[in-house]
């Protein structure tokens, strides 16, 4: 898992070559709102372009991780299906219920069930490298889905450029990058990470949780500014210095939630001495993300080799998987 981490960046450049490639049908069609639907690592690229581009894209954006649709899902609807595998019974099932109410389908995936469906219904779709853990393969579905959006007309090609500067950011700083990641590994062993930041990063942060999940098999929660001032923060009344919180700061972060973030941190600090603020590094919000995805795969790894335990190891799943086979 760390290899396929420490190649986060080959992997967007190739996501980037495979997207300019894609040729789509269709293209003149306009739509009144856009389904997203995918669960676990091929689900997290949903929610990072959504909120990513959530002040950007004129129609409303719906994220799904469940076997159902809303009822706003109709003929003039977008749905991107996302599944690494190819085979998520949810995103299948969602799928065929987006088709069944006469909505464009595009599809992401490396192959299995999903591809076969799309070809054989002409859906558009991007097919990405097979082989991965899908957690792994963030870097290809995160650019696939950013290019469908393009080549429905949803958003400019300005994307490009920024995610090869993203790359370059993080080539160029790769080495502070580990450094930083070993000490907030470090500052999470043996504590219960608590992770904050405002709602544009909010996605970002849902990456993070669940990469401590899979790979360092690590419970943890997060929130994000000001909400949490509105319910959380009374609950720092039973903290204790066995949390460990990370706060991600950016340049985008609204000066009144500044404000809050900094007041919040007295609070928390009557409870906790372990508290870290990130500063995302990056002139463009998809710089920022970039930076801090891989920063925090990073964190990670290096907190599942503290812990002495296997990243890629997911056999609750596969139990789950398996058993649910039977019915």
């Amino acid at each position: 898992m760390k290899d396929y981490v420490e190649e986060f960046s080959k992997h967007l450049i190739e996501g980037l070559e495979i997207g300019s490639k894609s040729a789509f049908n269709n293209t003149n069609k306009s739509f009144d709102n856009i389904f997203i639907c995918g669960l676990g690592g091929s689900g997290i690229g949903g929610k990072l372009v959504s909120q990513l581009y959530w002040d950007k894209i004129e129609q409303p954006v719906t994220i799904s991780n469940d076997y159902f649709i809303p009822k706003s899902v109709g003929k003039n609807t977008l749905t991107i299906a996302c599944s690494y595998s190819g085979n998520t019974e949810e995103t299948l099932e969602a799928m065929e219920k987006a088709a069944a109410a006469g909505s464009e389908i595009a599809v992401v995936s490396s192959g299995g069930k999903i591809i076969d469906i799309a070809k054989e219904k002409g859906y558009n779709h991007i097919q990405i490298p097979e082989g991965y853990p899908p957690r792994a393969a963030l870097g290809y579905s995160f650019v696939e889905l950013q290019f469908i959006l393009h080549n429905y007309g949803i958003i400019s090609s300005d994307f490009i450029n920024e995610v090869k500067s993203g790359v370059q950011l993080i080539q160029d700083n790769e080495a502070d990058i580990k450094a930083e990641a070993k000490k907030l590994a470090d500052a999470l062993h043996g504590k219960t990470p608590v992770l904050y930041a405002s709602p544009l990063f909010e996605s970002v942060l849902i990456r993070f949780r669940q990469q401590l999940n899979e790979n360092a098999k690590q419970l943890c929660w997060h929130h994000v500014f000001p909400e949490l001032n509105h319910n959380e923060l009374v609950g720092w009344a039973s903290g204790t210095n066995d949390l460990s919180v990370i706060i991600f700061r950016t340049e985008e972060d609204y000066y009144r939630t500044e404000k809050r973030i900094d007041i919040s941190i007295e609070q928390m600090k009557k409870f906790t001495s372990h508290i870290t603020e990130v500063h995302a590094k990056g002139k463009t919000r998809i710089e920022r993300y970039i930076y801090l995805i891989h920063l925090t795969d990073l964190v990670s790894v290096y907190l599942a080799d503290n812990k002495k335990v296997d990243p890629i190891e997911i056999d609750v799943i596969i139990h789950l998987k398996s058993e649910l086979s039977k019915i």
